[in-house]
Formats: C-alpha cells, sequence, structure tokens
C-alpha cells in the first residue's frame, strides 16, 4: 500500500510554488493550467492597452512572463497549449516587463530610486550605459532604442502597477505624492503609442486613468469583461479536467470520497466570480498549497495580510456585520480607489467580496465573501479590533471549542467559555454602546466557520440581535447591555420573534444575554426553548 501511494506521488507534476515565471514552470515540467487562449483573444483585439486587476496571489505575474515569453516568439515553451494552434507567425518583439511589486513601503525619493533600478535592468539589454534623467524620459528613450534596434514595435508589462501606492491609499497627502511619480513614470506610454504593438497592466485596485495614467484614456479595463472572467485562478472545469489525479491524491490522504473532497475544495476556495456571467474561480494559491500539504488550510491569510485593508476598514468605520452580503451598481464596488466614498470597492478588487448575483434588469449585483478561507481569515484579523493584544490569539483556542459545544447542542457551556475567555482579558476601554458587543460576538460567532450568523434580523415585530443557524438548530439571540439576560429574553418573548422561522422546521432556542460594560464581559445569560 505504502509503495502504491508513492509511486502516484511521484507520478503527478509537480506544483509551481513560488514560481511565477512562465518558462521556468515549462522548462522544469511543473503543473501549468493553461490560460494562453485568453493571451491570443487579448493580444489580438482593437484595444493596444489593457489593464487587467486581480486579488494578490492570483497569477497576475504568471499571466506577465506567460505574455512575456509569447511575444519574444519562444515557440518551443507554448508546444500542447491552446496557442500553438492559434498563432501561426509567432513574430519576436521586443519585450520590456517592469515588475514594481517591490516598491512598496517607500517615501518619495525611495520610490524613484527604485524606478531607476527596474529602469536600469531593461536599459542594460539595449545597450543603454548613460541614460537620460528623469524616469519618464528614460522611459522614452527605452522604447525608442528597443524599437529603432529591433526594428519592430515594442511590447511594454507592468506587472503590479499600485504596489507602490497600496499602503499610502489611506493617507491622501502621501498618496498624491507618490501617485504623481507614477503618473509621470506612466506618461511616455501615450506619446509613444506609434512605437508600441502592445501594453499591459496588471494590479489589484483600480486607480482612475487620470490620475495615474495621464493622458493615457484608451486603456481598455478587462477586470470585468465576461471573456476574462476565468484569465486568472483556477476554474472549476480547470480543476476536474486538468487536475483530476491532484484530486484522488488528496481525497486519500483526508480519507474522504472524490465527491466529498470536490465539495470540501469548493467550500474553502472556490467562490470568486470577476464578472455579471463568470464560471466559478478557485484561489489558485490556496488550491495549489492544499494538493501539495494534502490538507485544507488558511494559506492565502497566511501567506500575509495587506495593512492597508486594516487601515482602510478602520478609516471608513466599518462594522464586521456590514462588510457582506451587500447590493451594488457596479460603479460603486468598481469604481477608482481613490475616490471610493465606501470601502467595497477595496474588498472587492483585493478579493473580499466577490459578485454572487446579478440582476440585469436593474443591473444590481449581490456581493458576498467568497468562501470559507477568506471569512475565517477577515475576521480573525478583525478580532482584535475588540480583543486586544496576544488574547485575540488565545481567542481561537477558546472559539474552536464552543463550535465543538454547540454541535452538540450545549449553548450554556458555550458561553460559560466565553465568558472565561473574555474574563481573561485585559479591559481597559469601558464601551457603553451595545452594538460594540453585538459586532464581537458576531466576529466569534463566524469564526465558529460551520454556521450561518446574521444580525438585526427583520421579523414582524422587530429585529432580532443576531440568529445562528447550525445545521439542527437555530439560535435567537438578543443582547442588552447593563440591564439583564431576564430582559432580553422577555424582549423575544414579547415580540414573539421566533414566528419569522417557523418555517425553517429546525427546532428554535431562545438566548437572552447581558454584557456589563464596565468588565466587557457577559454578567449574565438565559436560554429557553
Amino acid at each position: 500500500m505504502y509503495i502504491c501511494r508513492k509511486i502516484a506521488i511521484m507520478a503527478r507534476k509537480l506544483y509551481p510554488l513560488g514560481i511565477q515565471t512562465f518558462s521556468e514552470i515549462i522548462e522544469k515540467d511543473k503543473l501549468y493550467i493553461d490560460k494562453t487562449e485568453y493571451i491570443y483573444r487579448m493580444t489580438h483585439t482593437d484595444s493596444k492597452y489593457c489593464f487587467l486587476g486581480r486579488p494578490r496571489r492570483f497569477g497576475k505575474s504568471l499571466l506577465v512572463t506567460t505574455m512575456q515569453s509569447y511575444f519574444e516568439g519562444r515557440k518551443e515553451l507554448f508546444k500542447g497549449l491552446a496557442i500553438e494552434k492559434l498563432e501561426k507567425e509567432w513574430t519576436e518583439y521586443p519585450v520590456l516587463r517592469f515588475d514594481l511589486s517591490g516598491g512598496k513601503h517607500m517615501e518619495k525619493e525611495q520610490l524613484e530610486e527604485y524606478l531607476g533600478y527596474r529602469l536600469q535592468e531593461e536599459e542594460l539589454k539595449w545597450g543603454i550605459t548613460e541614460p537620460v534623467k528623469g524616469a519618464n524620459n528614460r522611459l522614452i528613450d527605452l522604447i525608442n532604442t528597443a524599437y529603432e534596434k529591433s526594428g519592430k514595435q515594442v511590447v511594454v508589462l507592468i506587472d503590479e502597477y499600485d504596489a507602490p501606492m497600496l499602503d499610502v491609499v489611506h493617507e491622501k497627502e502621501q498618496l498624491d505624492v507618490l501617485r504623481n511619480t507614477m503618473r509621470n513614470f506612466f506618461s511616455p506610454l501615450k506619446y509613444s503609442e506609434a512605437k508600441l504593438r502592445f501594453c499591459f497592466l496588471t494590479g489589484i485596485t483600480k486607480f482612475s486613468q487620470v490620475s495615474i495614467f495621464s493622458e493615457l484614456n484608451n486603456i481598455t479595463n478587462i477586470s470585468m469583461n465576461d471573456e476574462y472572467a476565468g484569465i486568472c485562478g483556477v476554474t472549476k472545469e480547470e480543476l476536474l479536467s486538468q487536475m483530476s489525479e491532484d484530486i484522488d491524491m488528496l481525497a486519500e490522504a483526508q480519507g474522504l470520497t472524490r465527491e466529498a473532497t470536490i465539495a470540501k475544495l469548493k467550500e474553502h476556495y472556490d467562490g470568486y466570480h470577476f464578472s455579471s456571467v463568470s464560471p466559478d474561480v478557485f484561489n489558485p494559491y490556496s488550491l495549489f498549497n492544499c494538493f501539495s500539504e494534502r490538507k485544507f488550510g488558511k494559506y492565502w491569510f497566511s501567506s500575509g495580510t495587506p495593512t492597508y485593508l486594516i487601515n482602510m476598514l478602520n478609516k471608513f468605520d466599518v462594522l464586521p456585520a456590514n462588510i457582506a452580503p451587500i447590493e451594488a451598481l457596479a460603479s460603486a464596488f468598481d469604481a477608482p480607489t481613490e475616490k471610493m466614498k465606501t470601502i467595497t470597492p477595496l474588498l472587492y478588487q483585493s478579493g473580499y467580496v466577490t459578485i454572487k448575483d446579478y440582476d440585469p434588469d436593474i443591473e444590481l449585483y449581490t456581493l458576498d465573501i467568497p468562501n470559507k478561507e477568506i471569512r475565517v481569515g477577515l475576521f480573525e484579523n478583525l478580532l482584535p479590533n475588540y480583543v486586544d493584544g496576544i488574547y485575540a490569539e488565545r481567542g481561537g483556542v477558546a472559539i474552536a471549542r464552543m463550535s465543538g459545544l454547540i454541535r452538540r447542542k450545549d449553548m450554556d457551556g458555550a458561553l460559560h467559555l466565553l465568558q472565561d475567555y473574555l474574563g481573561t482579558v485585559p479591559y481597559c476601554n469601558v464601551t457603553n454602546y451595545e452594538g460594540h458587543y453585538q459586532q464581537m460576538l458576531y466576529i466569534i460567532f463566524t469564526l465558529l466557520t460551520a454556521f450561518v450568523v446574521d444580525v438585526e434580523v427583520h421579523t414582524p415585530k422587530g429585529r432580532v440581535d443576531m440568529v445562528l443557524q447550525t445545521q439542527t438548530d437555530l439560535y435567537l439571540i438578543e443582547l442588552k447591555l447593563n440591564k439583564s439576560a431576564q430582559a432580553a429574553m422577555n424582549q423575544i418573548n414579547l415580540r414573539q420573534y421566533h414566528k419569522r422561522f417557523s418555517l425553517l422546521g429546525l427546532p428554535i432556542t431562545k438566548v437572552g444575554i447581558n454584557f456589563d460594560s464596565t468588565k466587557g464581559n457577559i454578567e449574565d445569560w438565559k436560554i429557553e426553548e
């Protein structure tokens, strides 16, 4: 048994973990999900300038390096891929590729120096040893030199164009400074239009064309185009066809059926939609790591939580319960980053919420958190806003134990455990706001992961503070601050909240909880079935 399994493991292709260069993946015969048809389609359209926005670690850099190999005419790398049959000429173009992902956490002078280094890398390839002054002039000179020496139009590929600005998106003054620096750098792209074959930019967020690209107002944003919805990530079809053996090996390692494994992969890593008509898209980084480790984990979040997101959530005073689901017009969540009036555009563009439904008659989208991995990771990062320091980490153990107790229908035991945990947390800031405790409980119950949680649920006679639904039971939870659990229970009974949920067919348990603001903890509770 051991020998057979080892052979099976060795037979599979290795995953390209930490590798974003197309040529290296192909030359080392690692797993590559074929996206070359999208590249051919994009580079043979009316537009010469294209922009694609996708969340981090979604394959944007791999897409850029694939495009680089294609424009360099490296036909041998594309054997057996879709583009091999589509492309007939395989013309070699001069390619200028700029990866700006390293330009983070920089002041203006540091950023200018960084851009200088990136330009120097390309200049040396074309024999430019004494560059002119100024990043924009250097880029003009570089394009001109490549055009003249090759005799062909130039391809410009810019990966993670917004990286230098993301960490200061919540600081208007600093954002303006860095944005002007980047606008200066990008300005030659419009000026050099006649000498360009194609220009492609990727990023996470969408800054307005006017503020970043100066006069480059004819760039085509394909981020929400139906045709390109599956250009990054792994679609369900690609998973089942190109990674079928990987699914079977994961199923064996987990002791699950193939069907149960697929369902669990969907629960953890699927759920992304990037247009109104989009295939199901899995997070590729998490998917590959899951197959490599042969276990389900929070891989995307463990690779780093962007500070800009937490900063912006705080700037907009976003309550955890209000993050999702939400309804919005496209203009409300695909807005330029520096012009957004709410956190929604950044949440969508960063991959923390995604399109879940679309009503074409009124052009209204429903946005929600994509999957379990994002929900758990996001709320774990929000918990420190309500429970300080290392105590937020300790809360993970308590929350896991609470989940087990609630599964066994022991809500009393779960609340005892929560009370004990909160009793260990230093509490300095007295909060006389009931909503604070509601949001804290919402985060904690959301982190139970296996249950459905909602707040301020409407009934004919008022709103229930919180509803918790497990596979077997429904809990109606009413909160009070500095009153009594009995007062909370009286409200549930007086307003007959339970009648609103009678058609669900689940046993209903009523829970009244009273918080003491001077302690920052649960004072008492009552439970009635």
